[in-house]
């Protein structure tokens, strides 16, 4: 007689789900803010708006996202902690460019065979880098999809939530003319441009991920699991330092990621003015270089898909630019004036002049 159908033999392992979530609970544990309520294992995840009330007019900001093919990185070298660095960089910076604090956060991992090791790994990431952001996790998802994904891959999504003051949202419309564009150095290509930079190195190539690439300073696939930098408690820290004497110098910020600087950054700039970025005022990492080198991969076509060194901008009146980069140098962000913002000539939006400085 034959055994009946089951979830487990279907593929599904529900006890190695629930293992999954007792280990990630040390982690989402340090995850977390005072305006949590309950913990781990709810149908929701619970947050006090009562702290709401203070603000004058609060406005809710949303936003989700991946990490995209980066995942196959972090596979292939079995190294799971670090990606989830990637994805809460990717989701929360998207909400500091609007001037919002991130509240809290919910995560959803899929896979094709839940190993609770490795979604405690992945978790842990995301935690800590929550942690780092001053976001809470506050909840999340992990569903094993048998015969839709192979057992060893996975893939990972997010979402936060934060909230701003009404009259001071930044965004194109405080940017003006005479205002000076703000870099902060990327910690090298964060989460965008993976299938190109993959194709390239694999494909056209032919390097593997533990080979050793002196420019690189140590392997290939150590240098394309760099977790992304998470810029928002720095950039929330720069608007509240450059607000103290009750102006608002800083006007606007871009997050540079799939588009690239000049598509990211024409994002909060208004149509009747234009930006010049002065490309001889930073460094590209090597990396940046040996996508194009070995792929043959002209400039414009590295530029519109990677963020080339800088991974986040402010647009700021230029009487601030000395006070902003001491602020960000206090908190190790590397940040320089890259270009400003004109009238609109011949050409309108963002154009990158120049070679690279190196």
């Amino acid at each position: 007689m034959s055994q009946g159908a089951s979830y487990a033999a279907a593929g599904v392992d529900i006890e190695a789900g629930d293992r999954a979530v007792e280990l990630m609970k040390e982690w989402v544990a340090k995850a977390t803010r005072p305006e949590v309520v309950g913990g781990l294992g709810g149908f929701a995840g619970l947050f006090d708006a009562g702290a709401l009330t203070a603000y004058r007019r609060p406005l809710l900001a949303t936003s989700t996202d991946g990490v995209g093919t980066k995942v196959a990185i972090a596979q292939k070298m079995d190294r799971h902690d670090t990606i989830g660095f990637d994805l809460v960089g990717m989701v929360v910076d998207d909400l500091v460019v609007c001037g919002a604090e991130p509240l809290f956060m919910t995560d959803y991992i899929c896979t094709g065979k839940v190993v609770p090791e490795t979604i405690a790994q992945i978790v842990k990431g995301i935690a800590e880098a929550c942690v780092e952001a001053g976001t809470a996790l506050v909840g999340g998802e992990t569903a094993e999809h048998p015969g839709l994904l192979e057992p060893d891959e996975y893939d990972v999504a997010g979402a936060s939530t934060g909230v701003v003051e009404a009259d001071e949202l930044l965004g194109a419309e405080r940017v003006a003319a005479g205002d000076v564009v703000l870099a902060m150095a990327s910690s090298g290509l964060h989460s965008n441009g993976y299938s190109l930079v993959r194709h390239v190195f694999f494909d056209r190539a032919g390097w593997q991920l533990d080979r050793e690439v002196p420019e690189l300073g140590g392997t290939l696939g150590e240098t394309l699991l760099t977790p992304t930098r998470v810029y928002a408690k720095h950039c929330l820290e720069l608007i509240r330092a450059l607000n103290l004497d009750g102006d608002r110098p800083l006007h606007a910020m871009s997050h540079i990621t799939g588009g690239g600087f000049a598509a990211n950054l024409a994002r909060v700039i208004p149509a009747e003015l234009a930006v010049r970025i002065d490309r001889s005022t930073w460094t590209p990492a090597p990396v940046f270089g040996l996508v194009g080198q070995l792929g043959d991969v002209p400039q414009l076509e590295l530029e519109k898909t990677l963020n080339m060194g800088v991974g986040m901008v402010a647009v700021l009146d230029p009487a601030a630019a000395d006070r902003a980069i001491a602020v960000l140098a206090e908190r190790d962000i590397p940040a320089w004036v890259c270009g400003e913002v004109g009238t609109a000539g011949e050409k309108t939006g963002v154009e990158l002049l120049g070679d690279y400085a190196g």
